[in-house]
């Protein structure tokens, strides 16, 4: 895929040159989205509406990191989903049950005990629960940074945060995070607790 020719034809109006670059970024897009929301049917009208955006503003993209331009989009369609909700709050009937993987995930290890992959469920929802207790700023450059692999200079352009703005709120995620997780430390391997004295 040469991205650059695929956004040069989308510009001049080629919609199945940018459906090719919807298909490749959608996951990605989705995954943020997911992660900075926390409720699947939110993340998926959030990209949506954060690919029609992006098309409809594609002329606009003057080159750079095509990735964190369309990560920034994102990131404002789900500040606009999160000051949504709070305006309306609303519990679905899904968020009542606890969330199962499916027996066809290719990520399940089928050798995994009963035990261990109780374990490894009950480390991910601590995790998924500190994400969602970090400020909105924090949680989108912890996402975009420890979960996306984004640079700071990358998070910067997503979010439209100053470079250092981006490394301090990082610093202060992953400070929260920690202490955060040390609540659940039965959980944690072995190297990630925090020894005694320290």
């Amino acid at each position: 895929m040469d991205e650059a020719v695929l956004i040069q034809a989308a510009q001049q109006g080629d919609v199945n040159a940018y459906n090719t670059l919807v298909l490749h970024y959608q996951d990605l897009a989705y995954n943020v989205a997911y992660r900075v929301i926390g409720d699947l049917d939110a993340a998926a009208d959030a990209t949506q509406e954060a690919f029609i955006s992006a098309y409809r503003a594609i002329q606009r993209f003057r080159g750079g990191s095509f990735r964190a331009w369309l990560l920034r989009i994102v990131t404002n369609a789900c500040y606009d989903e999160l000051r949504r909700r709070k305006r309306r709050p609303q519990t679905s009937l899904e968020a009542l049950y606890v969330e199962s993987e499916s027996p066809d995930d290719p990520l399940v290890s089928r050798a995994e005990s009963p035990e261990a992959y109780t374990q490894r469920m009950e480390l991910q929802a601590a995790i998924r629960n500190c994400l969602e207790e970090l400020p909105e700023e924090q949680r989108v450059v912890a996402i975009l940074s420890d979960l996306e692999g984004l640079s700071y200079e990358e998070i910067a352009q997503s979010t439209g945060a100053a470079l250092g703005t981006v490394k301090s709120r990082l610093s202060r995620s992953r400070a929260r995070l920690r202490d955060c997780l040390q609540g659940f430390e039965e959980l944690l391997p072995a190297e990630y607790r925090l020894k005694v004295g320290s």
